[in-house]
C-alpha cells in the first residue's frame, strides 16, 4: 500500500479533496499526514475535521532552509512516505528535500503549464486576456513549476468570466483531476491530458 503525505500552505480545499479521496475503500493509498509551514493555515483545520494526524513548522523556525527541510525529510522517513502530494504548498522545494525524494514529489499548478509559471497563475492568465487557461499536476523538479508534466487539462474562459467565477472554475477542476491523477499513478496507469 502506497504512504502519503501531503503539504500545504494555506486554506486546503485540495487537500481536503484528496484526502476524502484516499480515505475511500477503494483508493490504493494511505493519508498518512498533512504538513502546513504556516501553524495558523486553516488546512490544519481541515485535517482535525478528518481525523488525519497533522504537523506544523515553519522555516523562520529553523537556521537554515537546509536544517528546515531536514526535519521534515525526518517525518518523512518516520513515516515511510513513498509519495509526496503538493497541495497549495507555496514553499519552493528546495535541493535538501528534493535530493532526498527526487521523482517523489507531485504539485498540482492552476495553468497550462509551461504558461503562467509562479504564484499567481490565475491571476496572470486572467490579465494576459487569453481564451484558456487550466490545471497542470506536475512532478517537482528544481525549478519553479518546470517539472515533467504528467497531467493537464483546459478550462476555458469567457467573455464573461471574472477573475472569481474563473478561480472557481480552476478549483473545480483541480478537485476532479488531482484524485484521479494520484490514484492512476500508484496504479500505474498513464494519465492523458484532457481537454473540455
Amino acid at each position: 500500500m502506497t504512504k502519503l503525505a501531503i503539504f500545504a500552505s494555506g486554506n486546503g480545499s485540495n487537500f481536503e479533496v484528496l484526502a476524502r479521496a484516499i480515505n475511500q475503500l477503494d483508493f490504493p493509498a494511505t493519508l498518512e499526514f498533512l504538513f502546513c509551514d504556516k501553524r495558523e493555515a486553516y488546512a490544519l483545520k481541515r485535517a482535525e475535521n478528518l481525523g488525519v494526524t497533522s504537523f506544523a513548522f515553519e522555516l523562520k523556525e529553523f537556521p537554515d532552509k537546509a536544517s528546515y527541510e531536514a526535519a521534515i525529510i525526518k517525518l518523512l522517513e518516520r513515516h515511510e512516505i513513498d509519495l509526496i502530494l503538493l497541495a497549495g504548498y507555496m514553499k519552493i522545494v528546495g535541493g535538501t528535500l528534493l535530493s532526498r525524494y527526487d521523482g517523489k514529489i507531485i504539485n498540482i499548478h492552476p495553468a497550462l503549464l509551461p504558461d503562467f509559471k509562479g504564484a499567481h497563475a490565475i491571476n496572470d492568465a486572467f490579465a494576459a486576456g487569453v481564451n484558456q487557461t487550466g490545471v497542470t499536476v506536475h512532478y517537482v523538479d528544481s525549478g519553479v513549476d518546470t517539472g515533467q508534466i504528467i497531467a493537464q487539462e483546459v478550462v476555458a474562459i469567457k467573455t464573461n468570466d471574472t477573475l472569481e467565477t474563473l478561480e472557481a472554475k480552476i478549483h473545480q477542476v483541480e478537485h476532479q483531476l488531482y484524485p484521479k491523477v494520484v490514484r492512476n499513478l500508484i496504479g500505474g496507469e498513464k494519465s492523458e491530458t484532457c481537454v473540455n
